[in-house]
């Protein structure tokens, strides 16, 4: 299993308009892409949160292949939706993992 990590910063002045964007709106879309199985949405507890909070957002992909079909056909319009809404408002970054036991 595969799990695709994105971490967030997201400016205090959005934050809550933007958590519930991502709780209602967008998260779902991604979601039904039907590339992962589940998800997993946190808050970073340890970060400075003087320019707003942190947050980590874990999808969980049963192969590469369903990874790299939301890479490939997905993921370029959904980040655009989101630059597009948030503009500079927000940073990020993106890390894939192997989930090994």
């Amino acid at each position: 299993m595969l799990v695709y990590n994105i971490t967030l910063k997201v400016n205090s002045n959005i934050h809550e308009e933007w958590l519930q964007w991502q709780q209602q709106v967008h998260i779902p879309e991604i979601m039904a892409t039907c590339c992962f199985q589940k998800f997993q949405m946190s808050r970073i507890l340890d970060m400075d949160d003087s320019e707003g909070p942190t947050y980590t957002i874990q999808f969980y992909a049963a192969s590469k292949t369903d990874y790299e079909r939301y890479i490939n056909s997905h993921a370029p319009k959904l980040r655009r939706d989101a630059i597009e809404k948030w503009g500079g408002q927000f940073t990020g970054f993106r890390t894939i993992m192997e989930v090994v036991h």
